[in-house]
């Protein structure tokens, strides 16, 4: 049995972070907006072009019960990329034992040892008990900055007009 923490996914760890990525789409109150599938994961970390990596936050017998999965991004104004937390999740019955903690430590110290200048996610307004957490370990909002995007029939749409 090895103690509890965090490791890089490996591709055995897919569908256990798909799982994840729902849970946390229903705990958003999105559940209808999520449409990952383990093949579309599987080739995001594992393929021949990875656009994402991934660490999973596991239990003494090697259970995946959180994940965060991220990608680079590049400052113009640091000169040097940093990374973009997409998801963090631990499942609902493993909160409370330190697993996002250790992996929002490794995302840091990844950053750290590649030299990266930030590590920068998104969080809901109305998402308190994450807030007080990201508060807790010293990171804080983007003031004056908020994100936009372009998704569905906007995005398909400007992009004939290009």
């Amino acid at each position: 049995m090895s103690p509890a923490g965090t490791r890089p996914a490996r591709p055995d760890d897919v569908e256990a972070v798909v799982r994840l990525v729902h849970e946390l789409a229903t705990y958003e109150r999105a559940a209808h907006e999520c449409r990952l599938t383990g093949e579309q994961l599987h080739a995001a970390l594992f393929g021949p072009d990875p656009v994402a990596g991934a660490l999973v936050a596991v239990t003494g017998q090697d259970q995946v019960v959180g994940c965060a999965i991220w990608f680079r991004t590049f400052s113009t104004w640091e000169g040097v990329a940093g990374m973009h937390l997409e998801d963090l999740y631990v499942a609902a019955e493993h909160r409370g034992g330190g697993h996002g903690f250790r992996l929002l430590a490794a995302l840091a110290a990844e950053c750290a040892r590649r030299g990266w200048a930030r590590l920068e996610w998104n969080v809901l307004d109305w998402n308190a008990p994450a807030i007080g957490f990201y508060r807790a370990i010293g990171a804080g909002p983007n003031e004056g900055w908020t994100t936009y995007r372009l998704t569905g029939a906007p995005l398909t749409e400007l992009a004939a007009r290009g």
